[in-house]
C-alpha cells in the first residue's frame, strides 16, 4: 500500500509537518501491513508552500497522482480533503517523526480524519480581520 507524509523533511527521522498544504515535502513510502515492514520510495518537495491560495489542493492533487491509497499529516484544510475524498484517499492524523507515524500506521494507532481542520492554518496570506 502506498501512502504519502506530510513532512518538513525529506528522511523519516524528520517530524510530520502538522501543516498538509504547506508542508515541505511528502514521503511516499510502500507499506507492507502484513510484514509489518516499508520502504521509502521517494520524497517530494511541495512547491506549493509559499503560493498566495489554493496550496491545499495543488499538494492534494500532487500526492494523488502518486496513486496513494492513504496520507499522513497534521491538520488538513477542507479543499484538499474534498479531494481525498472524492478519490477515497484515507486521511490520518500523526505528530512526531515520519517513521514513528509510519509505525504507528502499520499498528493501527493512528486516528482518521474525517472532518478538515479550519482554513487559513498558513503562512498568513489571507485577509485576516481589519482591527480598529
Amino acid at each position: 500500500m502506498k501512502i504519502a507524509i506530510s513532512s518538513i523533511g525529506n528522511k523519516v527521522d524528520s517530524l510530520i509537518d502538522p501543516r498538509f498544504g504547506r508542508a515541505a515535502y511528502f514521503i511516499i513510502i510502500n507499506i507492507d501491513k502484513q510484514r509489518k515492514r516499508y520502504k521509502v520510495i521517494k520524497p517530494i518537495k511541495n512547491p506549493n508552500v509559499n503560493v498566495g491560495g489554493g496550496a491545499g489542493i495543488s499538494a492534494a492533487e500532487l500526492v494523488a497522482n502518486e496513486n496513494v491509497k492513504a496520507i499522513i499529516t497534521g491538520n488538513i484544510g477542507p479543499r484538499a480533503m474534498d479531494v481525498f475524498n472524492e478519490l477515497k484517499i484515507e486521511v490520518y492524523k500523526a505528530t512526531g517523526t515520519v517513521k514513528q507515524g509510519i509505525e504507528d500506521f502499520i499498528k493501527n494507532r493512528l486516528k482518521k480524519i474525517t472532518t478538515p481542520g479550519p482554513m487559513g492554518i498558513g503562512k498568513g496570506f489571507g485577509r485576516g480581520r481589519r482591527l480598529r
